[in-house]
C-alpha cells in the first residue's frame, strides 16, 4: 500500500482506520469522511467559567461557510443546561445568560449530537477556537474515546500572519501585532455585532476568516 501512495496519505489513512476502529459511538463515522469542498463551520460556545476542566458549555453557536460566503441561514443555535457548575456573576456579566436562562437548554448530549450533524466532516473555524474545542472534547471524550477529528482554523492565527506579512523586515524580529477581536474586526472592516453571544460571534469569526482568506489569495 504504502509504495502506490505518497507517505503522507498512507500515514493518514492508517490513523483514519485506526481512530474509527476505537471509535466509542458509530453513529459518528460521518465525521472521518472527506469534507465538502470549500465548506467549514464557524464555531463558539458560551460557558460557566473559563477552567476546560470545570466549568460548563451553557450555549453554542455554529454557522456554515461555503466558499466566500457566510451562510447565515444555515446556523445552529443551542441553549444548554449546565450540569452541576453554576453560573458565576462574572460569567453573566459577558454573555448575559443566567441559570433560569438555560435551565430548559439541551442536555449536554443532545447538543453534542447536534452539533456534530451540524458540522460533519467540515473543518472547524474560531477566534481561539482552542478553548471552544477544550470545552467539547471534555464533553465528546466519554462518548467517543477521542477528540473533534476535524482540521482546527485559527482566524487569530490567520491575521497574525497577514499582519507579519505587511511589516517593514526591521519590524518583524519583535513584531507587536494587536490580536484582540474588536481590533482584528475593525482592521479587517467587518461589522462588530454584540459580543460574548455564541452565534453572533460565529458569524463575526467567519466574516474574518473569509475577508483573511481573500485577502491572503489577493
Amino acid at each position: 500500500m504504502a509504495g502506490d501512495y505518497p507517505l503522507a496519505t498512507w500515514i493518514a489513512a492508517l490513523k483514519r482506520e485506526w481512530l474509527l476502529y476505537h471509535l466509542g459511538d458509530p453513529r459518528f463515522r460521518f465525521m472521518w469522511d472527506k469534507p465538502p469542498p470549500d465548506e467549514w463551520v464557524a464555531i463558539d460556545c458560551e460557558t460557566t467559567g473559563l477552567n476546560t476542566r470545570t466549568d460548563d458549555i451553557i450555549a453554542i453557536g455554529a454557522v456554515r461557510i461555503r466558499g466566500n460566503r457566510v451562510m447565515t441561514s444555515e446556523r445552529l443555535e443551542l441553549l444548554v443546561r449546565p450540569d452541576k457548575k453554576k453560573i458565576s456573576a462574572d460569567s453573566v456579566r459577558v454573555h448575559r445568560l443566567r441559570e433560569q436562562d438555560v435551565a430548559q437548554g439541551a442536555h449536554i448530549d443532545d447538543a453534542m449530537v447536534q452539533l456534530m450533524r451540524f458540522i460533519g466532516s467540515r473543518p472547524l473555524v474560531g477566534y481561539y477556537l482552542e478553548f471552544d474545542v477544550a470545552m467539547i472534547n471534555r464533553v465528546l471524550f466519554p462518548i467517543l474515546g477521542m477528540g473533534l477529528p476535524q482540521e482546527k482554523i485559527e482566524v487569530s492565527g490567520l491575521y497574525y500572519d497577514y499582519k507579519y506579512q505587511q511589516l517593514p523586515s526591521s519590524a518583524r524580529d519583535h513584531p507587536a501585532i494587536d490580536l484582540r477581536f474588536d481590533t482584528l474586526m475593525r482592521d479587517l472592516g467587518l461589522p462588530l455585532w454584540p459580543a460574548h453571544d455564541a452565534v453572533n460571534d460565529a458569524v463575526m469569526a467567519a466574516l474574518a476568516f473569509v475577508k483573511l482568506r481573500h485577502l491572503r489569495a489577493a
